[in-house]
């Protein structure tokens, strides 16, 4: 068959009608075709629109696939309009406003066709038509992948979208299409999408990533099933449903999404089976919104790698999770606002870092025969009209089991509460409660803490080997006889059990109160709206400035910052000395900016700036109080101020040191609240200029941006020190400081391979200065022990000695 001519073979009702034919060009053999005719294109480049409006089979030659090229200068190069097959074609398509293979009747065989073109569509399907398509690929980096619209449905499988300017694959109009298999990757708009009443999607087998969007997206009362698929490596959230949208994941797999694994809101109803959420930036699971809804059953969300709560439940939205896992995560469960409600049963929580199950703003949390291990706060119920139930649980490995704060009401039955270092119970600030048939075991504290006259409700309760003692109820002013807790049969394994004062209802003050419970719980890391109060610590003797700068000088490097702290500390000094003499004396402003990077010694000049500043009078502790970022920005409208200003009042007397404070002001900042935490700083920092001092620290160019954009910050601070990064001269120093310290040496030889170790190391941004020498000693010592361990009786210098060959190797 000569190139670019297409061979027709005919078919007729009997097998001697069967003819062959020959045709120029792909239309004339479409119009000679009828239906059951077989159309064979030669190899070569059609510059046809073709329509294909008979039940024909269209295919290249066998064993050269891709050798037909349908290329069109303009508008739809293949349409599909009835129940044909086609097969081993190469399509292209140059037209920004008609797709590149148009599928608009029948129920058509697309196989083996690979679309590479800059077109609306790849693939677009419309009507009543319903195609299989198999083994299909489309890269269109102009438009979407594939679009099926207008009540279109069919069947794709194995099919990839390798490439598209918009979505990878887009449902609307009421269409319905299946995935199987197919991938879905490299899209510059969401991976899959579906929006509009009735459009729905189903998906089998699935993966999608690379996305710069949201790896699946369904909108406006659309509905998708995903089955056994991925989605990972996207820019925003992983799954996003809004308006009334219905999805149901089953056996499927999120993970490394930097945003929200999945947000859904308004109205939204998802539901979760057997699914895992990992790897995510913000929430695992992000519910907004009065009517939205989230069921998840044997599901696990875990290893999150930002600091935000792995499920956020707000605005009056419902989750349940039933046999779920959540664990390595920030904070696990966040519910927050009246009408929001969390249901968790038969769930494990677990690995975190901070509050396992928080309640606020008037939000509602059940929790059934749950198990809460290793984190610093069980649960905490936050404040007026919180409240819920906490039913059969076990918390083990806390620091306190559960917190009630600021007229919070929950009920709290049959739960036991192991080993907490603080307390098994903490009542606060009106805080109520009813705890019914609760046990405390083992607690570092007290078993039950109820302070400021809480009328909190304690029957049957029961504590055993609690340090400090299983009960304290602590004074809360005159009126606690009337409004302290109500103590009914509860008893405790200490000596003459418990013994509620007798002809009385009420107790109140027995014992001394304690204030380091209080000091441990809300200095946290955390992401949610708690009380930054510090917490209450020995009274360390104030030390001279002359001590304090010597120990600066004792750092290692870092001499223009010296220099630079200690001409400030003399402006300070003669200042204070010329008011004494009743001169006037400069104004001084103390806030400073440290810029640099990470491990050189930011942090430590900071403290000892402070503590020079408490020896000459100019603050009353010197104390330092370091944040970030995470600590002053609160999720909500309002939470931000709120936040800023414990953090403030915390550093009352001392230093507030705020690392990284560029990212108060991020580039992209969108609905971002933090512009809220900047405008509150400022005003606290003129309304008491003499209470606190102000340091911002991070990288420096991101300092300068960040300095630049806001004039009402940089007019605030006095100078910018600074922080060079340390040489290898300075890495050895800190390394022999360290071993000197540790009483180790370093041998013949250690100190030259350290050098050169030093020189070679990468100085990247993920390079740790100081810190790094220290990780380097860590290690040393780590191979130096692996290896003396084996000796039977070793020596004194087996013992201290470092040799060049217990360095780690070269990253």
């Amino acid at each position: 068959m000569a190139q670019g001519t297409v061979q027709v073979t005919h078919t007729g009702t009997s097998r001697w009608r069967r003819r062959t034919g020959e045709y120029a060009s792909l239309a004339a053999a479409l119009e000679a075709a009828t239906d059951g005719d077989v159309l064979t294109v030669a190899p070569g480049t059609y510059r046809e629109n073709l329509v294909v409006q008979r039940a024909v089979t269209l295919r290249g030659p066998e064993g050269s696939p891709g050798s037909v090229r349908i290329a069109p200068l303009d508008g739809v190069p293949l349409t599909v309009r009835a129940s044909a097959v086609v097969q081993d074609l190469h399509v292209e398509g140059q037209d920004a406003a008609a797709p590149a293979l148009l599928v608009e009747e029948g129920a058509p065989e697309l196989s083996d066709v690979r679309i590479v073109t800059r077109s609306a569509a790849g693939i677009e399907v419309r009507g009543g038509a319903r195609p299989t398509v198999r083994r299909c690929t489309v890269d269109n980096p102009a438009g979407i992948g594939i679009a099926v619209l207008d009540g279109g449905g069919g069947v794709f499988e194995e099919c990839e979208v390798v490439s598209a300017g918009q979505s990878g694959v887009a449902v609307r109009g009421g269409a319905h299409p299946r995935l199987e298999r197919c991938r879905v990757h490299h899209t510059s708009g969401a991976g899959l999408t579906a929006t509009g009443e009735n459009s729905a999607l189903e998906a089998v087998g699935c993966e999608v990533y690379e996305v710069r969007g949201s790896g699946v997206q369904i909108t406006g009362r659309a509905t998708a099933h995903l089955t056994d698929c991925d989605v990972h490596r996207t820019t925003a959230d992983g799954v996003t449903l809004d308006t009334d949208a219905v999805l149901t994941l089953a056996d499927c797999r999120i993970h490394d999404i930097p945003e929200n694994a999945v947000d859904l809101r308004s109205r939204s109803v998802l539901t979760l089976t057997r699914t895992t959420v990992r790897q995510f930036g913000r929430n695992g699971l992000s519910v907004w919104d009065p009517g939205t809804r989230v069921d998840a059953n044997q599901c696990e969300i875990f290893d999150s790698t930002g600091d935000y709560p792995a499920v956020w439940v707000s605005d009056g939205a419902t989750a349940v999770l039933d046999s779920c896992r959540v664990h390595d995560v920030p904070d696990a469960l966040f519910v927050l606002d009246r009408g929001s409600r969390a249901d968790v049963v038969d769930s494990d929580i677990s690995q975190v870092r901070n509050t396992a199950v928080s309640v606020s703003d008037g939000a509602t949390a059940q929790l059934d025969d749950c198990r809460i291990r290793d984190a610093a706060t069980g649960a905490w119920f936050r404040d007026h009209g919180s409240g819920g139930t906490l039913n059969g649980c076990t918390l083990d490995g806390m620091q306190t089991g559960v917190i009630v704060t600021k007229g919070a009401d929950p009920t709290i039955e049959r739960c036991t509460v192991d080993s907490p270092a603080e307390a098994g119970f903490y009542v606060s600030a009106g805080g109520r409660g009813s705890f019914l048939n609760c046990r405390v075991t083992g607690s570092g504290g007290y078993g039950f803490h109820v302070i400021d006259g809480c009328r909190t409700t304690l029957k049957k309760c029961r504590t055993e080997r609690c340090a400090r003692g299983g009960y304290e109820f602590a004074d809360g002013g005159p009126d606690a006889a009337a409004t302290g807790p109500v103590v009914e049969d509860c008893s405790s394994d200490e000596s003459g059990g418990f013994k509620p004062p007798a002809a009385r209802e009420t107790v109140v003050q027995t014992v001394s109160q304690s204030p380091g419970l209080l000091g441990a719980i809300p200095g946290q890391r955390t992401t949610e709206q708690e009380p930054l109060v510090a917490a209450t610590q020995p009274e360390k003797p104030t030390r001279t400035s002359k001590a304090v700068l010597g120990e600066l000088d004792a750092l290692v490097g870092l001499d223009s910052v010296k220099r630079e702290v200690r001409a400030l500390t003399d402006m300070i000094e003669v200042g204070r000395r010329r008011q004494q003499a009743g001169l006037k004396a400069a104004s001084v402003k103390r806030h400073l900016v440290f810029t640099g990077s990470p491990g050189t010694g930011k942090t430590t000049v900071a403290r000892l700036y402070g503590e020079i500043l408490a020896s000459l009078g100019v603050l009353e502790k010197g104390h330092l109080v370091e944040v970030s970022r995470v600590d002053l920005v609160g999720e909500h409208i309002g939470s931000t101020a709120i936040r800023t200003q414990e953090a403030f009042d915390k550093a009352r007397g001392g230093v507030l040191f705020i690392d990284e404070a560029y990212a108060l002001s991020p580039q992209d900042s969108g609905r971002d609240f933090g512009k809220e935490a900047i405008d509150t700083l400022v005003k606290l920092m003129e309304d008491h200029r003499d209470a606190v001092v102000v340091i911002v620290a991070g990288y420096t160019a991101e300092m300068e941006r960040f300095l630049s954009v806001n004039p009402g910050v940089a007019s605030r601070f006095s100078r910018t020190i600074t922080f060079s990064d340390y040489n290898p001269e300075e890495l050895l120093r800190i390394v022999e400081q360290q071993a000197e310290e540790h009483e180790y040496r370093l041998a013949a030889g250690a100190s030259e391979a350290l050098l050169k170790y030093f020189t070679a190391i990468p100085k990247g941004p993920a390079f740790g200065n100081g810190r790094t020498a220290r990780q380097t000693f860590e290690a040393m010592v780590e191979r130096h022990a692996s290896r003396v361990a084996q000796f039977e009786e070793p020596s004194t210098d087996d013992l201290t000695l470092l040799y060049a060959e217990d360095l780690p190797d070269s990253p």
